[in-house]
């Protein structure tokens, strides 16, 4: 059967401090599962990353890992998965994730998760694509990010407009529903095969 939607999950290869966060990554699993859906992420078994693609199969979700042979036993690959690509590079990671998935989201996560997250917001600016970016903000996690960002408009490094592509929540089930609507065409402009 195929998925209704594919969704790229970014999140931390850590559980962080905070319960809540692995709490979240939970929801969105079975939110993803539960709705038809497909689960694309980095395909680690560790932290919040495990987490979401555990709770993604047991609600009945398909889960489409994506993993460097580099990192297969330092993030201890998730082998259940429904389908599991081991990479030679991390911009072939980041590339098949991308056009395996028509949305994209970021949950908590370090550097790894903001790299990703900017990566993609960056080639939606661009016109490499076209699909939806969200941010779950939940328990004001980037907060401090986002206020960040808009020091960069008003110091003009930066326009509303780019602000505008990415929608940020702080409740999951509306944001999920949110991008699941609003999900474009796939690639526009150049095609993400030419990134």
């Amino acid at each position: 059967m195929n998925p209704k939607f594919s969704i790229c999950v970014y999140c931390g290869s850590r559980p962080g401090r905070d319960p809540r966060f692995t709490q979240l990554a939970t929801h969105v699993g079975r939110w993803i599962g539960s709705h038809g859906g497909q689960l694309v992420y980095g395909g680690g078994n560790n932290g919040l990353m495990g987490t979401v693609a555990d709770a993604t199969l047991a609600a009945g979700g398909r889960v489409v890992g994506v993993i460097p042979h580099a990192l297969v036993e330092r993030e201890f690959a998730k082998l259940d998965c429904t389908e599991l690509h081991k990479v030679d590079t991390m911009h072939q990671r980041k590339q098949m994730m991308a056009e395996r998935s028509d949305i994209f989201l970021a949950l908590p996560g370090g550097i790894g998760t903001l790299e990703e997250l900017f990566e993609v917001w960056t080639w939606r600016q661009l016109g490499y694509h076209d699909k939806p970016i969200g941010v779950l903000n939940a328990g004001g996690y980037f907060d401090a990010l986002l206020a960040f960002l808009a020091g960069s408009v008003d110091q003009g490094f930066m326009g509303d407009w780019q602000m505008d592509l990415v929608r940020v929540g702080s409740d999951p089930d509306a944001l999920l529903e949110a991008l699941v609507d609003a999900r474009g065409t796939g690639a526009a402009g150049l095609g993400l095969d030419q990134i």
